[in-house]
């Protein structure tokens, strides 16, 4: 009971600077319609009762089934095994990763179902499940991750500049694998494979990195469509089904309470089927124990139902109407830069994903790595992120592109990793991928829409995608410069 009124406080905490946010502007320069804004709150009421069931659920379900799995691994002398299990434990897990699905349908939306969602998800899936099985055999035969990593993303890089029409939707596409059932799992799983190494240190280092590899994968996957389909074929118009009655105040939630239930089941039952076989075959826990888990998945989905309710029907559209509005010519450019960065810093503190890894940082560092300290840098990196992306969609697209941005930032940040204590190396990348959960695939996503619909010059397609890798990217930064500052605060005092 203490574990869920202390998980209540802080996702009150975490949610309401985000409402008061929009209701400050609903009040002043934003003047959404009150339909719009009823339905906000509803969505607001709907998200704070869906994270707390939801992170419960985690607790009792995710981080224990993927701790369990992680040592299974392990203890295994089968490579073939590990190879073989984890790409397939990733591949269903990506594939029904409710954050991946969003951002497949939004992309279908915009290029008028050309490419389809089930291509979308596919291809992800693919991609992640392949460098998460290479991320567990890194583990257990303890390649460097910095070397690892320098590889893989500089691979992906490379793959971009040759295919550069997909490179927004496919560096956003890493982002979106890691959500927020992926996420909790991948980090149990690396956390315990890492727990059955002998040496201390080396056990800190390889709990966190495995995330930022899956996201790479993701990257992979997705430049796969040029095999597809070619960029010019694509419309980038915006064209969005109505699927409800937007000026009924609940429609839009009658709706997703009866397409939500479905598509969650869709998402946590591989993962349920996989507990149930390993189960059986591999981990034979104690019947309280396998309780205990079956009663945090039941949670886990519940929480997971009311969640994307409240960011479907309220949060999303809300999104999209504030960009738009704030992008209007009576307003100066400043006012959407500065707010959107404003609302990044905000909205980092909502995402699930970001409240297990952190908690998972403070605990595996023994409290050395304080969680307030990672939010901090975590949300100043945000900020970046959305004010970097809503002035490029502002700008002359000869001016500002968006490998004028990833290129160098990417670079900086494997560059740094070598300037870094090693344990940061894993952190940095597992928090830039968690940065990119749910809310930020609906409300930020929906935001630069807004903003982009509202530019004459800007293209949804073209300009929109792209704000979730530099939600990805910009926190790689800000935890790699917290490194440094924690190196040389080190040798300062002689550690």
């Amino acid at each position: 009971m203490n574990v869920l009124l202390h998980k209540t406080k802080e996702v009150i905490i975490a949610v309401l600077p985000v409402v008061l946010f929009v209701v400050v502007l609903r009040f002043t320069i934003v003047p959404v319609e009150n339909i719009h804004f009823f339905q906000f709150l509803i969505g607001a009421l709907a998200v704070k009762i869906g994270l707390i069931i939801l992170l419960f659920g985690i607790e009792l379900a995710i981080l224990p089934f993927g701790d369990h799995m992680g040592t299974v691994f392990v203890k295994s002398n089968k490579l073939w095994f590990i190879i073989i299990t984890v790409f397939i434990l990733g591949f269903f897990v990506n594939f029904a990763e409710p954050d991946v699905n969003v951002l497949a349908v939004q992309f279908a939306n915009i290029t008028n179902n050309l490419i389809s969602v089930t291509t979308i998800r596919t291809l992800v899936a693919l991609g992640a499940g392949m460098m998460l099985a290479f991320g567990a055999v890194r583990i257990v035969k303890n390649f460097s991750l910095r070397i690892v990593l320098a590889i893989a993303y500089t691979l992906a890089f490379s793959l971009a500049l040759i295919f550069p029409d997909f490179m927004a939707i496919a560096f956003d596409a890493s982002g979106a694998a890691t959500g927020a059932i992926t996420v909790p799992l991948v980090l149990a799983l690396a956390l315990g494979m890492a727990s059955m190494k002998k040496d201390s240190i080396s056990a800190e280092e390889n709990s966190f990195g495995l995330v930022g590899l899956m996201a790479a994968g993701a990257i992979f996957g997705l430049l796969m469509l040029n095999f597809f389909i070619k960029p010019g074929d694509m419309t980038g118009v915006q064209e969005i089904p109505e699927f409800y009655d937007r000026s009924n105040l609940i429609a839009p939630f009658i709706y997703y309470l009866k397409k939500e239930p479905l598509v969650t089941l869709q998402s946590l039952l591989p993962i349920f089927l996989i507990f149930i076989f390993f189960q059986k075959f591999k981990l034979r826990l104690p019947r309280i124990a396998f309780r205990r888990i079956i009663m945090g998945f039941i949670y886990t989905y519940i929480g997971l139902v009311l969640f994307f309710v409240g960011v479907h029907a309220g949060f999303m559209e809300m999104g999209r109407v504030i960009g738009y509005e704030l992008a209007n010519p009576k307003y100066h450019h400043a006012i959407p830069i500065g707010l959107g960065a404003v609302l990044g810093m905000l909205i980092i503190l909502t995402e699930p994903a970001v409240y297990v890894l952190t908690h998972q940082i403070e605990d595996v560092t023994s409290g050395y790595l304080k969680r307030k300290t990672v939010l901090t840098f975590l949300a100043i990196g945000m900020a970046f992120a959305v004010g970097l992306h809503v002035l490029k969609i502002i700008a002359d697209p000869d001016t500002i592109n968006l490998w004028h941005y990833i290129l160098p930032g990417y670079a900086f940040a494997l560059i740094m990793m070598f300037f870094t204590p090693k344990m940061f190396t894993g952190i940095s990348f597992d928090s830039g991928a968690v940065s990119s959960g749910p809310m930020t695939v609906t409300f930020i996503l929906a935001y630069s829409q807004g903003v982009a619909e509202a530019i004459p010059h800007a293209d949804v397609l073209r300009d929109s995608f792209g704000v979730i890798v530099m939600v990805t990217m910009m926190p790689v930064i800000a935890l790699q410069i917290l490194g440094f500052i924690y190196k040389i605060k080190s040798r300062k005092v002689g550690v």
